[in-house]
């Protein structure tokens, strides 16, 4: 009984119908794309865009376990990465120009985090209109032109490879995920990040202060959406002005697929790296086919309809139970 009882949990588990669904988007493009889609150089290519996507999904799913949004990543990543870029190119040194980008994304959160907390915008509200305040910086310093990065510890970065197949940046990004896997899981700050975002009158109530916590979080998102605005630019070799502004949903995108609520109080780490994997490998397949870039578009707008409408349905049915 005990064992009918755990199988069937397993099978109504989140994560368990993602896997169903990679695993026929895998057949599906597999089939289509007459085996490209599994060569080793595509293979390499979808590690690429996880990556990324990655970087973006931690940051913001820190957030959305608390109960709160940043759709302020895109802008914020790309503006540290043409940060990076144009220190880099007047002079500054590397160990310099690169914790100072990344501190920018950190500080670019605790703006949005002020804006919540002490003008009490909604979090959706605040980090949308801050999105036009950043993406207009990113304007200033590229004055219409990409800035070229020559620096190769920066390079390696974002081109690196290790044994010819294996992105430097798709390992970065995966042991972090590693670690804020056991952040959120195993210690009291975790914790604390799924009680605020269950219930935050409770959390208050057992000694927690949520605007306190609400500003760790949001400069967490901040530093993660600059490191993958800077992974970016260090494969573009260059700071561009689209940057990571067009992977802003795909991070909040996997996240939701993984079972990470936007009612706050649930998911984690495995579910949003199943998450990726269905992402990225519905986007590469879309593009492996052949697949109009119109018709991949309107496809990503659906896939995040979709999660939007698999997290109204968990929260009902969790509301039920």
């Amino acid at each position: 009984m005990e064992k009918q009882s755990y199988m069937r949990g397993v099978v109504r588990s989140p994560m368990f119908s993602l896997l169903i669904l990679f695993a026929a988007l895998v057949i599906y493009f597999s089939a289509a794309s007459k085996g490209l889609f599994l060569k080793p150089k595509n293979l390499v290519n979808i590690l690429n865009a996880m990556a990324i996507s990655a970087l973006l999904t931690q940051g913001v799913s820190f957030l959305m376990i608390s109960g709160k949004l940043d759709l302020s990543t895109g802008a914020n990543g790309t503006l540290c990465g043409m940060l990076l870029a144009f220190l880099l190119q007047h002079g500054t040194p590397v160990v310099i120009a690169l914790p100072v980008s990344l501190a920018l994304g950190g500080v670019i959160g605790l703006f949005n985090s002020v804006l919540v907390n002490e003008i009490n915008f909604q979090p959706f509200i605040a980090t949308l209109a801050s999105t036009s305040v950043f993406t207009g910086f990113v304007y200033v310093l590229a004055n219409k032109k990409a800035i070229d990065i020559k620096n190769p510890v920066v390079l390696w970065l974002g081109k690196g490879m290790i044994i010819n197949y294996i992105p430097v940046s798709a390992v970065m990004a995966l042991l972090l995920m590693v670690v804020v896997g056991v952040i959120l899981h195993k210690t009291k700050f975790g914790r604390q990040i799924y009680l605020v975002g269950g219930n935050a009158k409770a959390a208050m109530l057992s000694g927690i202060n949520p605007k306190k916590l609400s500003y760790k979080l949001f400069a967490i998102c901040g530093v993660f959406s600059s490191l993958a605005g800077i992974t970016l630019a260090a494969r573009l070799q260059s700071g561009t002005i689209a940057g990571v502004t067009n992977a802003r949903f795909q991070g909040i995108t996997a996240a939701v697929l993984g079972g990470i609520s936007f009612g706050g109080g649930s998911g984690g780490m495995g579910g949003a790296f199943v998450g990726l994997l269905v992402l990225s490998g519905f986007n590469n397949g879309m593009t492996v086919v052949g697949l109009n870039p119109y018709w991949q578009t309107v496809a990503s707008g659906l896939l995040l309809l979709f999660a939007l409408a698999l997290d109204v349905f968990r929260t009902r049915r969790n509301a039920k139970a």
